[in-house]
């Protein structure tokens, strides 16, 4: 037992070995009550629940924080509301794609959930692996940090003058591959991702199929890489404390997760998504920028900024939508 606690006490990444501990038992209480209790069945999740849901998980995020403050200092607090609402707010885009993502391969609503939850896995490991790298990278060579500086702001102007509403999965290399190595079922067969189904050329051989469930898994999962490679940089300007970047980014994509729901049909009513998650980039690429260069950028103006440019963003675009609705119907469509 002393042997135990004498290895709790130990240092890793930064932050004493029970601190890593506790997060991991927060976030898997949190799975086993979402699946266990909340979502034992696979039914379709309505915009309430969904929202009931994400306060919860908005709740422990906040009540995390608090705790953090209390054990390491206000400034690691701050630290971790800012990457928490950073990383919240350049996911939002990534709804969009899960959803595009589901409805090109007809996954049924009630098995979406389905789909998100066991994703969270390969967030765990993806998201651990990715900001171990960086962390360790920063730590190495400093001068790496302005290179993510310059590559959010290209990522911003990037998606600035990028007019493509949406993005096509059908042509997408990674279904490609899969549709060339895998044999996939036609539709859902139930909740299973994998199958055992007579060969498509050799009746009389058994052999593992694999559902759209499954590959709308792994879409989800390579989309959440892609996001990850802008948003970890974005958190690293934050900070370099792995367990602040990692425990922000999984709070918030826990929380994300269970936004999905309510988010889904409304998010392509947000019409200046794409400008406000392209400030928020700049103003982090330019933060990086001068801090490099002998200025500082205080922590409570990095998260006063990236909280009032999403809402800004929200606001303008709800106000937008207002004025799109009062319009005549031939006026409407050719604003839309």
């Amino acid at each position: 037992m002393t042997g135990f606690l004498e290895w709790l006490a130990q240092p890793a990444a930064g932050v004493p070995a029970w601190a890593w501990l506790l997060f991991l038992l927060i976030v898997l209480a949190l799975l086993a009550l979402d699946l266990g209790v909340l979502h034992r069945e696979d039914r379709e999740i309505g915009i309430r629940e969904s929202l009931w849901t994400s306060a919860l998980y908005i709740l422990a995020a906040l009540g995390f924080a608090a705790w953090i403050g209390a054990s390491f200092g206000t400034g690691d607090a701050i630290a971790f509301l800012t990457g928490y609402f950073i990383e919240k707010s350049l996911s939002l885009d990534n709804i969009f794609v899960i959803s595009l993502i589901f409805g090109y391969l007809a996954v049924p609503r009630e098995l979406q959930h389905r789909v998100l939850f066991w994703g969270i896995i390969g967030v765990l490991l993806m998201r651990a692996i990715l900001i171990g790298v960086g962390t360790a990278l920063v730590h190495e060579w400093q001068w790496l940090l302005p290179v993510f500086g310059a590559l959010l702001v290209v990522g911003a102007v990037r998606m600035l003058l990028d007019d493509q509403d949406e993005p096509s999965i059908g042509e997408g290399r990674v279904l490609g591959q899969l549709r060339k190595r895998l044999l996939i079922t036609d539709k859902p067969h139930g909740r299973a991702f994998l199958v055992r189904l007579p060969h498509p050329r050799q009746p009389e051989r058994i052999v593992t199929w694999v559902t759209p469930l499954f590959v709308a898994l792994v879409l989800v999962e390579c989309a959440d890489a892609v996001f990850a490679l802008e948003s970890v940089p974005a958190i690293l300007a934050i900070t370099q404390e792995p367990y602040i970047v990692y425990t922000s980014n999984i709070f918030a994509v826990l929380g994300l997760r269970a936004l999905y729901f309510a988010l889904a049909a409304l998010i392509q009513r947000f019409a200046y998504l794409k400008h406000t998650l392209a400030l928020i980039l700049i103003f982090i690429g330019g933060k990086i920028f001068v801090n490099q260069f002998g200025g500082h950028v205080p922590p409570t103006v990095s998260l006063a900024v990236t909280l009032s440019l999403l809402a800004g963003g929200i606001i303008l675009s709800l106000r937008r939508l207002r004025a799109t609705q009062a319009l005549p119907e031939p006026e409407r469509h050719a604003e839309t």
